[in-house]
C-alpha cells in the first residue's frame, strides 16, 4: 500500500531540498517514489537540473525516483476539457459556451488542482509518493475542500443541477473519492506531515499556526525539522556561537510548542542541488524520518 510523505512550511525554509533529498534517500534503497510539488514557486527542476510537468518524469541518475509538477493553471485546462467533452455531443455550442463561463471562476481552479492532488494519491504502482507543497495556507485550503463542498451541492440540486464544477451527479461522486483520500492523509500508518521551519520566529509562528489547523482537521500524525541549525562541530567559532546562541532559544520554543517529534537538521555548506548534495542531505535524513 502506498505511503505519503507531505513536506510543508513557509516559504524559503528549505522544503524543496528536504523533500527532494527524502525522495533520493528512498529511490536509492530500492523505493519507487514519485516525488509531486504543489507549489507554484517550487524550484524543483532546479534541483535536479532537468525539466519537470504535469506528467511524472524519470529522474537521471536515479533510478525508482520520477517528479511531478502540478500546475493549476495546465490542471483548470485539462479539467474543462474532461467536463465539456461529453456536453458538447449533447447541446448546442452556446450552452457549452455558457458552462464554460461558470466554469471560469477560482472554485474550479481549486477543484482541478485537487483533482490532480487526488490522482497523484491513487499512484499504486509507487511504494512512496512525496509532495512539496506550496505554503502551508494553500495546502490547508486544499485539504478543506472536500467537506465544504456539501453545501454547495445541495443548493445546487435545488436549482440547475450544475455547480462551477460541472453537473451535481458527477462531482458527487467525485467527493467521495477525495473523501477516501482525505481519510488516508488522516491514517498515521500511510501518512506523515513534515512541517519545515527555521530556528526564527516567523517561520515557527506559521509553523504552529498549521500544526493547529491539521489539527482541526484531525490530522495529528505531524512531525516537524527545524532546519538550518548551526552544527555543534561549528558551535565554537565566534560567528557561530553567536548564531547558535540566538537560534537555541527558538529550538526550545518549539520543543516547548510543538507535541509531534521534533528532529533537527543542520545547516549545510553548500546549496542542496544536484544529485551528489542531495544524496548526502537523504543520508542524514534517513537517520531522522521514520520511514
Amino acid at each position: 500500500m502506498t505511503k505519503f510523505l507531505f513536506f510543508s512550511g513557509k516559504g524559503g525554509v528549505g522544503k524543496t531540498s528536504l523533500s527532494s533529498s527524502a525522495a533520493v534517500m528512498l529511490a536509492q534503497r530500492g523505493e519507487k517514489t514519485l516525488l509531486v510539488t504543489t507549489d507554484p514557486a517550487s524550484n524543483l527542476g532546479d534541483v535536479f537540473h532537468q525539466s519537470v510537468g504535469l506528467l511524472a518524469t524519470p529522474v537521471v541518475g536515479v533510478d525508482n525516483l520520477y517528479i511531478q509538477e502540478i500546475d493549476p493553471v495546465e490542471s483548470l485546462r485539462l479539467y474543462k476539457e474532461r467536463a465539456l467533452a461529453p456536453l458538447r455531443e449533447l447541446f448546442p455550442e452556446d450552452v457549452v459556451r455558457s458552462i464554460e463561463e461558470k466554469m471560469s471562476g477560482p472554485c474550479t481552479e481549486e477543484i482541478a488542482t485537487f483533482d490532480q492532488f487526488i490522482a497523484c494519491m491513487h499512484q499504486p504502482d509507487y511504494d512512496y509518493v512525496i509532495f512539496d507543497t506550496a505554503p502551508t495556507g494553500h495546502t490547508l485550503r486544499l485539504l478543506e475542500l472536500p467537506g465544504s463542498w456539501s453545501a454547495h451541492i445541495e443548493m445546487s440540486a435545488q436549482g440547475t443541477g450544475q455547480t462551477c464544477i460541472g453537473g451535481v451527479e458527477a462531482l458527487t461522486a467525485s467527493k467521495q473519492q477525495y473523501d477516501q483520500a482525505v481519510q488516508a492523509l488522516r491514517d498515521g500508518n500511510r501518512t506523515q506531515f513534515v512541517f519545515v521551519t527555521r530556528p526564527d520566529r516567523i517561520a515557527i509562528q506559521e509553523m504552529m499556526r498549521s500544526s493547529k489547523e491539521l489539527q482541526k482537521l484531525n490530522i495529528d500524525n505531524q512531525m516537524a525539522i527545524v532546519n538550518g541549525v548551526i552544527p555543534v562541530e561549528d558551535r565554537d567559532h565566534p560567528y557561530a556561537a553567536r548564531r547558535w546562541a540566538v537560534q537555541s532559544k527558538y529550538v526550545a520554543q518549539v520543543q516547548a510548542v510543538f507535541t509531534g517529534r521534533i528532529v533537527e537538521m543542520p545547516l549545510y555548506p553548500d546549496d542542496v542541488v544536484g544529485l551528489d548534495n542531495i544524496s548526502e542531505v537523504g543520508r542524514d535524513l534517513a537517520h531522522v524520518l521514520a520511514v
